[in-house]
């Protein structure tokens, strides 16, 4: 594959996304909400999604581009204590969800990002999440996977090869960062 092949396909997502804006503006609508009443952010995923929770999660609690004070954001991707006690001792399809159990808040949002949208442990601690009353996005490809029908809402990036789908993700993410520094940045 040439580079000129990878950025036409890049920018087939790119042109593509605003079909997802009125998705975009519901979820900072939420997280700013969240914030607002005293909730956190938690975020998670697996391989290229975990190392996007953990970048997404720093730029909350650090700071994007405005000064503002901190906001909470954690990665449940980022203790290798906890992520290799539990999948040693239990299973790897719930390392999150003994997160969720231990962290989440009914006032909390959770952000799963899964390319496929079929990540079991995404799926099931989405699941624990909201038997906790938390709201729950997925972060997915344009098929949703399965995560379709399990989260209370969806950022469906609008292509089905995984870098496409993660070259979108950060980019939400980022303009997610982008909102809050202008919604809260005056607390």
């Amino acid at each position: 594959m040439s580079f000129e092949s990878a950025l036409q396909r890049h920018m087939q997502t790119f042109n593509r996304m605003p079909e997802i804006q009125a998705d975009m503006q519901t979820l900072a609508d939420q997280v700013a909400a969240t914030f607002t009443a005293g909730g956190k952010l938690l975020f998670m995923g697996n391989g290229g999604s975990a190392a996007d929770s953990q970048h997404l999660a720093a730029e909350f609690v650090v700071r994007y581009k405005a000064e503002r004070r901190a906001l909470p954001a954690i990665a449940l991707t980022v203790d290798s204590s906890i992520l290799t006690a539990h999948s040693n001792d239990y299973s790897f399809d719930s390392v999150f969800t003994r997160q969720i159990e231990a962290l989440c808040q009914p006032k909390d949002l959770v952000i799963g990002l899964s390319t496929s949208g079929n990540s079991a442990n995404v799926i099931n601690a989405i699941e624990a999440a909201q038997k906790i009353g938390a709201t729950c996005w997925a972060w997915t490809g344009e098929s949703g996977g399965q995560l379709d029908t399990i989260a209370d809402h969806l950022i469906k990036a609008p292509s089905s090869e995984t870098a496409r789908i993660q070259e979108a993700h950060i980019f939400v993410g980022h303009w997610l960062c982008e909102e809050m520094d202008r919604l809260l940045s005056t607390d």
